[in-house]
């Protein structure tokens, strides 16, 4: 069985994982908040339904790469910071999978960024 690796961590940086491997006719996205770079003018999001909207876009992308996408993913893990959010959260989110919802758990997080929320999936390669 072969393992690919997308984009692992370059040396020295701060976040030591890959953020996608493919293995075994399986795709596995590690964790992911929308993505913020405000010195090029990326944001997050203003509202809990922008942060999903751009997050979830970020991991369709890694997807892509990985030969997957959206519709085949099987499991999603979100990642809260707030409860508050979580009914503004799922509104966004059921919508980004409209043939089918994956298993998904959700876990407050506390990891050093003020992002609402973040996305971990395994999906179907292929």
């Amino acid at each position: 069985m072969s393992i690919e690796f997308f984009y692992p961590p370059q040396p020295g940086e701060s976040r030591p994982f890959t953020r996608a491997v493919r293995a075994g006719g399986m795709v596995y996205v590690s964790g992911h908040s929308a993505p913020h770079d405000p010195a090029r003018g990326i944001h997050r999001g203003a509202t809990p339904a922008e942060e999903v909207r751009n997050a979830l876009t970020f991991i369709a992308g890694l997807l892509e790469e990985a030969g997957s996408s959206l519709e085949r993913v099987v499991q999603v893990t979100m990642l809260i910071t707030d409860r508050a959010d979580y009914a503004a959260l799922n509104a966004e989110y059921v919508k980004h999978f409209p043939k089918g919802l994956p298993a998904r758990h959700t876990v407050l997080f506390g990891v050093p960024t003020e992002a609402r929320v973040g996305f971990s999936c395994v999906a179907l390669a292929g």
